[in-house]
């Protein structure tokens, strides 16, 4: 399905995006970002579990089955600084009301393309569901596969709109040694397509590994999840 037009909020000119939610992902991927105009763009849901809110430089992404024009009427009557009304407590509230939905975080959004040749850790893969960084993933991903490594666990699996996601975790004594960066390093030659991380911006450890192994910040994204 197509893009509903995107109108911008507090505005008086129009942008259109067009395309699905993956469409608009790949571009970003790729390095094109929709226009900084202002605007707001609505999507459908890319599948019935994810829906939620992109946020880009002056432009925004929603993804949700809702009627659009109750997005825009709700964005409207925030009382906040138009260009960031998407990631407004209110609107994020009145979006989880309106789809009894819930949120936990806004994450920082970053992606990278693969690498070429094998990690450089020696990962064994993973098949149980024990670790709880693998059962998260498996709750709110598909295709998920994980690889263990001393002091660390590496997870990938297929999130929004079928996108790859990454995710890791390393283990209190096993930090400050540059396992962070070497696990995503080594999920990128993995990954064999563009591979994205949804990471806490709080998380400023996670942020700088993800940074240093060549993951660019693309914008934030908050996640509504069904209850």
């Amino acid at each position: 399905m197509s893009a509903s037009v995107g109108l911008p909020v507090g505005g008086d000119s129009r942008s259109t995006v067009t395309g699905t939610l993956r469409d608009i992902l790949d571009a970003a991927a790729a390095g094109v970002l929709p226009p900084a105009d202002g605007g707001t763009t609505v999507v459908p849901q890319p599948s019935p579990r994810d829906a939620g809110v992109l946020s880009f430089t002056a432009h925004s992404v929603v993804f949700t089955d809702e009627d659009p024009d109750w997005v825009y009427d709700t964005l409207r009557a925030i009382p906040c600084d138009p260009l960031c009304a998407t990631m407004n407590a209110r609107f994020l509230t009145a979006l989880m009301d309106r789809t009894g939905r819930e949120q936990e975080t806004i994450d920082a959004l970053l992606v990278a393309g693969p690498l070429p040749g094998r990690p450089e850790l020696a990962l064994t893969e993973l098949t149980g569901p024990d670790h709880s960084r693998v059962a998260y993933a498996r709750a709110r991903r598909d295709e998920v596969r994980a690889w263990g490594v001393d002091g660390g666990v590496l997870v990938l699996g297929r999130g929004v709109a079928g996108r790859l996601e990454v995710s890791v975790e390393v283990a209190e004594g096993a930090r400050q040694r540059g396992l962070g960066r070497a696990l995503v390093t080594a999920a990128r030659r993995l990954a064999g397509e563009p591979l994205w991380a949804q990471v806490a911006p709080g998380n400023a450890r996670s942020v700088r590994a993800f940074q240093a192994a060549g993951y660019l910040p693309v914008g934030a994204e908050a996640l509504l999840h069904e209850v």
